[in-house]
């Protein structure tokens, strides 16, 4: 069925290929942000674990609005790991890292997926999709503040975590 909502097709594809880098890191900063949940440990394991939890929760809700604004453009959602390491510029993480360096792990998994959301509303903007535009502003918004938090933990020695002799 045609869709005429305003956008022709090949503007849809292009702000859907952007969306679907979106999505694909979303998908692998969710991903890695629950394994680091369930695997972190030290001084600041509460803490770190709840702030992990409450984040990646928040980015498993989000992935469904984002797929399906791809679908609302009329495109198919990428759905796999393979495609998802192919269009992130997230990478897995196969260790168990230090709590220090999970949440540096995390800051730059935010901060790229705010620069790839970033690219992402520049190409909704200009082929004038609003809904796509606010709906990526929103998320970078979201991502800006996880970004911070965790940010808060590696300034002036992160307090509590210099003790932890695990977090170099």
């Amino acid at each position: 069925m045609n869709i005429d909502i305003g956008i022709n097709q090949e503007d849809r594809a292009k702000i859907v290929e952007s969306l679907s880098r979106v999505l694909a890191d979303s998908y692998m900063l969710y991903l890695k942000t629950h394994n680091f949940h369930w695997n972190v440990t030290g001084p600041m394991f509460s803490t770190l674990h709840v702030m992990f939890e409450e984040q990646y929760t928040e980015m498993w809700n989000a992935l469904d609005d984002i797929a399906e604004r791809i679908r609302a453009l009329g495109h198919f959602a990428p759905g796999t790991y393979k495609r998802y390491a192919e269009l992130s510029n997230i990478t897995e993480e196969a260790d168990v890292p230090s709590a220090k360096e999970m949440i540096r792990q995390l800051v730059d998994g935010h901060e790229t997926l705010i620069r790839t959301a970033r690219e992402a509303v520049k190409v909704a903007d200009d082929l004038d999709d609003f809904p796509t535009a606010d709906m990526l502003t929103t998320r970078m918004e979201v991502h800006e503040k996880n970004a911070w938090m965790l940010r808060a933990f590696l300034e002036h020695g992160a307090g509590s975590m210099q003790g932890d002799a695990s977090s170099d």
